[in-house]
Parts: C-alpha cells; sequence; structure tokens
C-alpha cells in the first residue's frame, strides 16, 4: 500500500490550496483517514481527521478555514484549505488506517511523503 500526497505549494496569505491523498495497492478497506504537518523544528501535528463513516475533527488553529472530506471509490482524502496564514507554512502529510488483508481487521497505519505548503505573507 502506498499514499501519494500532493497539491501543496506556495500560495499568498489569505489564499487557498486543495491538498489530495491518493492510496493505492491492496486495499479491503480504509479507515480512519488523517492530515497532519509538522513545521520545521517542531513536531508532527495533527490537523484533521475523517472516520470512515464521514465524522470529522480539526485542530483549533484550523477549525472555520480547513475542510477534510474522503471519496471511498477513489480511496482518497482531501484538505481544502482556505484563509491560509503564514503560520500554516509546513510539511503536510496524510496517514491511513488501512486495512490490507482479509485478517487485518484492525488495520495498519500507513504514511504518504509529505506535500510543502508554503504561504507567504
Amino acid at each position: 500500500v502506498q499514499l501519494q500526497a500532493s497539491g501543496g505549494g506556495l500560495v499568498q496569505a489569505g489564499g487557498s490550496l486543495r491538498l489530495s491523498c491518493a492510496a493505492s495497492g491492496t486495499i479491503f478497506s480504509i479507515n480512519a483517514l488523517t492530515w497532519y504537518r509538522q513545521i520545521p523544528g517542531k513536531e508532527r501535528e495533527l490537523v484533521a481527521g475523517i472516520t470512515s463513516g464521514g465524522s470529522t475533527n480539526y485542530a483549533n488553529h484550523v477549525k472555520g478555514r480547513f475542510s477534510i472530506s474522503r471519496d471511498n471509490d477513489k480511496n482518497a482524502m482531501y484538505l481544502q484549505m482556505n484563509s491560509l496564514k503564514p503560520e500554516d507554512t509546513a510539511v503536510y502529510y496524510c496517514n491511513a488506517r488501512i486495512r490490507d488483508s482479509p485478517t487485518n481487521y484492525l488495520g495498519t497505519f500507513y504514511w504518504g511523503k509529505g506535500t510543502l505548503v508554503t504561504v507567504s505573507s
């Protein structure tokens, strides 16, 4: 199983970006999907998550600005980021809990390579 994140780039403060994360390989089902980010010199932090049932949760500092969604048919998830701020500059990572075999009932956590988001002031 591989996760591929994309959509990062350079944007001015107040602008928007949409990140995508696609899973490929042997996938029986995908449970929780989560976006994390890591600012240089800091620990990786949770940004937003979405369950298999569609319930979402957000870090306080992105509530009202970011929106997470998923497309189960495409094994993909997205992060719509609006009203971006310079402090949102970070490498964004996707994480997925995936059942990669019929007997792996709990699923395995996979990480994608990060995508860099840079917000200029």
